[in-house]
């Protein structure tokens, strides 16, 4: 093991499943259980540590450079591991307008834990994955040669096989798992691992995430694998949008639930799973009898920069 590998961090794995009695599932023969993937560890949760445990380990202590929005979770837990392991991050932000504001609070999170950041226009940060925009990036941000590369989200080869290991887990104590997905990689993974159905909700529009969960499958694993499908209805507007619904929701939930299981809701991601989840059980969409997995994949958000 050498000095910046992520198991010095000692991650609480396998994170704990937990049953949770809620009257809406179980009158409909359901048994919902949360695995509580935002309890691996308190700066890297959930998905993100198992997307990056081994790209970090493949880094060796190399920089790491990443992209993400204005309030990427990726980008706050990359800033985080450097801190906690000592090596050097950049982080490439789309909408260079945000580089004129103040720092939100987690971009400033990310700040404090020592991330050099980036501002792309708009543009360019959606042509990052050609070979002459990436080298403009990396000479912008004055990155050094050997720097090591995460794309956004962190889902790659690496990350998808990180995230085998949530479906193995869940194997033989959960029918259906369920995982709200951004670029694909946890579901990917989640879906290799595991010898059930998976459910995807994706936080985005357009339709597009399909093919994407597809080409990091063939990328990692030489094909498919596992039984997955998306249900595009309950990504709230778009990325980082709620709704004024989806805020009751998680409202109503953390009432029922938060205080037993010391969880809140994070809205962008875990709130529109678990409400695609209700609405799928008021549908009839699952058989009496199932157990269903809810991933929760992350901590809501820091509200200010000196909330640690």
């Amino acid at each position: 093991m050498n000095a910046f590998d992520p198991a010095h961090l000692r991650p609480r794995l396998p994170s704990p499943l937990e049953p949770v009695e809620d009257e809406r599932f179980a009158r409909h023969g359901l048994t919902l259980l949360l695995k509580r993937d935002d309890l691996i560890h308190p700066r890297l949760p959930g998905n993100k540590w198992r997307k990056l445990a081994l790209n970090l380990r493949a880094a060796a202590g190399r920089p790491v450079l990443t992209f993400g929005g204005a309030y990427s979770n990726h980008l706050r837990a990359t800033a985080a591991a450097g801190r906690l392991l000592g090596f050097a991050t950049i982080g490439v932000v789309r909408g260079d307008e945000l580089a004129r504001r103040p720092l939100n609070p987690s971009l400033a999170r990310c700040a404090e834990d020592g991330m050099r950041l980036v501002f792309a226009d708009r543009a360019t940060y959606r042509a990052k994955h050609e070979p002459g925009v990436l080298a403009r990036l990396l000479a912008l941000a004055g990155a050094p040669g050997d720097t090591y590369v995460v794309p956004e989200g962190g889902s790659n080869p690496l990350a998808v096989e990180g995230c085998r290991e949530l479906g193995r887990e869940l194997r033989g104590v959960a029918d259906t798992a369920a995982v709200a997905c951004g670029t694909g990689g946890t579901l990917a993974g989640l879906a290799a691992g595991f010898d059930g159905r998976v459910l995807g909700v994706p936080v985005l529009r357009g339709g597009f995430l399909g093919a994407e969960i597809t080409a990091l499958q063939e990328a990692a694993f030489g094909g498919p694998r596992g039984d997955w499908r998306l249900d595009e209805r309950f990504h709230g507007g778009g990325y980082a949008r709620t709704t004024p619904e989806l805020d009751a929701f998680a409202q109503d939930f953390e009432a029922r639930h938060g205080a037993r299981h010391g969880l809140a809701i994070e809205r962008l991601y875990v709130a529109k799973m678990l409400h695609g989840l209700l609405t799928l059980a008021e549908e009839g969409a699952f058989r009496p009898g199932t157990r269903i997995a809810a991933v929760v994949t992350g901590a809501p958000e820091p509200q200010a920069a000196s909330s640690r």
